[in-house]
């Protein structure tokens, strides 16, 4: 949980602007390098990312631990996060890489809308015109999105977990199907279950409140 919550806020910081950016900018050079960046970061695996930075910031500096967790856990915060650092950093640039792409085509889509070319008509300028009527119809795509990646991460950082060597609920999967251990494995697939049904009902509740529309068709509805 640590690992997948940290990951996902820190890509969400990363690659909510740099796909706004992308968008705004996309026949300019920022625009055309974001795109560029994050299509190499969807290409490069996960697993050699964090090869390379246990590399540079493990090996080379010596300023973060290569892998593992301290036995002493969560009792001792300052080593905990130390040996959280590098994999949350691996996790978030490839869910970043991913998210960027998501948020550029939405804020496109909203970009090329006839009621932000009126606000623009109407003296607002270009960046005012999105944050005031455009970012919050980008949103609701861009929730379930987010929502996807943040349940997906729990079970797919187990590639991370076995190359930071951590005892995540991934391998904790991996190992039990391994060993046939069915009683842990049906556990770890309903709390998982579990997770994703909770994950789509919060993204409903966000698209909901984000945008009016859907509560009017719900209303309309009953």
């Amino acid at each position: 949980m640590p690992l997948s919550v940290a990951a996902f806020v820190l890509a969400v910081l990363v690659s909510v602007p740099l796909g706004v950016i992308a968008a705004v900018h996309r026949h300019g050079p920022v625009g055309v390098a974001v795109s560029a960046v994050s299509q190499l970061g969807v290409a490069v695996p996960v697993f050699w990312v964090g090869v390379l930075l246990v590399l540079v910031f493990a090996l080379r500096l010596g300023v973060l631990p290569a892998g593992g967790f301290p036995r002493t856990g969560w009792d001792d915060p300052a080593a905990a996060v130390r040996a959280l650092v590098l994999p949350v950093v691996t996790v978030a640039i490839a869910m970043s890489a991913v998210m960027v792409r998501y948020v550029r085509s939405a804020t496109l889509d909203v970009l090329d809308q006839d009621y932000l070319r009126t606000a623009r008509a109407l003296g607002y300028g270009r960046w005012h015109a999105l944050a005031r009527h455009g970012l919050r119809n980008a949103a609701v795509p861009v929730v379930a999105i987010l929502g996807i990646e943040l349940a997906t991460s729990l079970l797919g950082a187990v590639v991370i977990e076995n190359v930071f060597a951590l005892p995540g609920l991934g391998t904790l999967l991996l190992d039990s199907v391994t060993s046939r251990d069915l009683p842990v494995v049906q556990a770890l697939v309903l709390l998982l279950t579990a997770v994703v049904l909770v994950t789509n009902t919060l993204v409903d509740l966000g698209q909901r409140a984000i945008d009016p529309r859907l509560r009017l068709a719900k209303q309309v509805a009953a």
